[in-house]
């Protein structure tokens, strides 16, 4: 049975709809070739951190992908702030700007760039419970930026981190843990990732096979002009098994501990802590 949607406006070819107005043919390029590039902020609490930044990035996903943004990143703001009017603000929003390519190039492969298409999603989606979640090894690996568009937040990358989040969960674990081809953690299947180890803050290093993400980014500067240690480095399986806390951070609800990693129980730390108090009064602080 289909999932009821929450509330969601969509501003798209220069107007708002209400719903999920149908945006895309059998014919589009997107349908069937995967030319699609997104980013995702959030809303809470009449808050909208690092907007700006989110708004930036997928400007670039889009030219790393081989279309063409139509949309400069401060207008894609503006329009964010507009459409928000229209929610209540009781359940926190997620904020999904896109691009899409309609046609393609050469014999169909490539996108042909001027076909791109923008649209702005907001829906109504609630913070996870920072009660935390536990996490296995996934059987599957990031690619390399030789491989896919990993510099890219683009659709086609996703169904390897959804393969790897229903293998996990059919192990009984929530996320998992996913590895870059030569064995090094990279990142959950939804998010950074972050461990602890006699009090140092240690975090893979980016090597172009996965996402600096943007929270990730604001953590570190957060907690290092806090006065922590945090250290970004190749870090391996046994690393992770050897922490004293793991947590993780990501644009759907930014700072969230690791409860539980094989089958050994963690406790949410303070440097988890910490880091989500310190980011919660960035958030403030930036509105």
């Amino acid at each position: 049975m289909p999932q009821e949607m929450t509330r969601t406006r969509s501003y798209v070819d220069g107007s708002w709809h209400d719903g999920n107005p149908p945006l895309i043919g059998p014919r589009s390029h997107a349908m069937w070739l995967g030319s699609t590039v997104f980013d995702g902020a959030r809303w809470f609490d009449g808050l909208a951190p690092d907007l700006d930044r989110h708004c930036q990035r997928v400007n670039r996903s889009a030219e790393a992908l081989g279309l063409k943004p139509t949309m400069a990143a401060g207008e894609i703001e503006r329009l964010t702030w507009e459409g928000l009017k229209s929610f209540d603000g009781a359940t926190a929003v997620y904020i999904r700007p896109m691009y899409w390519a309609e046609e393609g190039g050469y014999m169909g492969v490539p996108a042909e760039p001027e076909s791109t298409r923008f649209c702005l999603c907001l829906y109504e989606s609630p913070m996870i419970s920072p009660a935390g979640f536990s996490l296995t090894v996934s059987p599957f690996r990031r690619p390399t930026p030789e491989t896919m568009p990993t510099l890219a937040k683009a659709g086609c990358l996703y169904p390897n981190n959804a393969r790897a989040i229903l293998e996990a969960r059919s192990r009984g674990f929530d996320n998992a843990l996913v590895l870059d081809m030569i064995g090094n953690v990279a990142e959950t299947g939804t998010s950074n990732i972050f461990m602890v180890k006699d009090g140092v803050v240690r975090t893979p290093v980016p090597n172009g096979c996965f996402l600096n993400g943007i929270t990730r980014q604001r953590i570190i500067a957060l907690l290092r002009n806090d006065g922590w240690d945090v250290v970004e480095r190749s870090l391996t399986v046994a690393d992770f098994a050897a922490a004293d806390e793991i947590f993780s951070t990501g644009n759907h609800s930014k700072v969230v501990p690791v409860t539980r990693i094989e089958d050994r129980t963690l406790q949410p730390g303070s440097a988890y802590g910490r880091s989500r108090e310190l980011y919660m009064d960035f958030a403030r602080q930036a509105a």
